[in-house]
């Protein structure tokens, strides 16, 4: 028997708990960094044995002007930063279009987001359904974020063969209203639970370094990992401060946050898949492969996320060459 047959064995038993305390949460973050990482790796290695990952990509839709007062969003009318307020969203062709370009340079999943408090009808909601059944189409996964929906929304959503959605908690519901006040953290519950009712998978996760204690990070994955079933996919995001948001002034955080949030995830949500995503360039090369180390099997991979900076692609294929992860071609097959 090889080694690569011994893990899949071994990850057939890894199963997903869901009665996590915030002591013991809590007990993981503040575990001495080569401890936490050895115990991410037993779980990574055991549930990704070839160390693969997924590339997505995405696409702002519909930028800027949303009602919403997250205070580290660039694209809330509540913010002064200079966004665009773009009326009408891209039309399916030019969506379309990206995602086909997307696809070509090794994409597998394809987001697509609209700065909305929630999903508009009529018009725009008939183009973003055109939109994730072209995407589908394409041969790719689609992944829409768009705020608040009803449930007769994600059954038509899921119709198209949307294949997930992202609504993020962002902060622990402790924290939540130092962040959102337009919004409340049982809404964003409501939203997930009309979004699995329908049979599409989740996209949840957060973004640290917005000022948030140790205990507000444990409760944010708490929430998390005692979903039950857990989110399919986990975005961990650090803060990029913008100028004109209510968080501007806030210093990037110690790339080993981002490692020790990845590692604890990666723990705590054995078959999720943990996504690195906002923040990144702040990180740097070796804090992205210690991540990837820790348990992230997916990164975003394009020049834009929806309005920050990110990695350019051909950075991004240095960086997954060198830390020897491999793309998930099988996810095409």
């Amino acid at each position: 028997m090889t080694l690569f047959d011994t893990s899949i064995q071994l990850s057939e038993k890894i199963k997903s708990k869901h009665d996590w305390t915030l002591s013991e949460i809590k007990l993981l973050l503040e575990k001495s960094l080569m401890d936490l990482l050895w115990e991410a790796q037993i779980v990574h290695r055991q549930v990704n044995p070839d160390y693969k990952v997924q590339l997505a990509s995405l696409l702002s839709v519909k930028t800027g002007g949303c009602q919403e007062d997250c205070a580290y969003c660039p694209q809330s009318i509540h913010s002064s930063s200079d966004i665009s307020d773009i009326p009408d969203q891209l039309a399916v062709s030019e969506v379309l279009a990206q995602a086909k370009m997307a696809k070509e340079a090794g994409a597998h999943r394809f987001c697509m987001g609209w700065a909305w408090r929630e999903i508009r009808e009529g018009e725009p909601f008939e183009s973003m359904l055109q939109m994730v059944s072209g995407v589908r189409e394409l041969g790719l996964e689609a992944c829409v974020t768009a705020g608040m929906l009803t449930k007769s929304q994600a059954t038509r959503l899921a119709d198209a063969g949307l294949t997930a959605y992202n609504h993020n908690l962002d902060t622990s519901p402790e924290n939540y209203n130092k962040i959102i006040t337009t919004r409340t953290f049982e809404e964003r519950l409501e939203t997930l639970e009309k979004v699995r009712s329908a049979g599409i998978t989740l996209c949840c996760g957060g973004i640290i370094g917005m000022g948030e204690s140790i205990e507000d990070r444990a409760s944010l994955l708490k929430v998390l990992a005692n979903m039950n079933p857990q989110p399919e996919s986990v975005p961990i995001n650090s803060l990029v401060a913008v100028e004109g948001t209510a968080l501007e002034n806030l210093k990037s955080i110690d790339p080993m946050e981002m490692v020790r949030m990845v590692a604890t995830a990666r723990i705590l949500m054995p078959h999720s898949r943990i996504r690195l995503s906002a923040g990144r360039e702040q990180l740097g090369k070796e804090a992205q492969v210690l991540c990837f180390l820790a348990g992230a099997d997916s990164i975003f991979y394009g020049d834009t996320l929806l309005t920050t900076k990110n990695p350019a692609l051909e950075a991004d294929k240095e960086l997954i060459a060198q830390a020897g992860v491999k793309v998930d071609w099988s996810l095409y097959e």
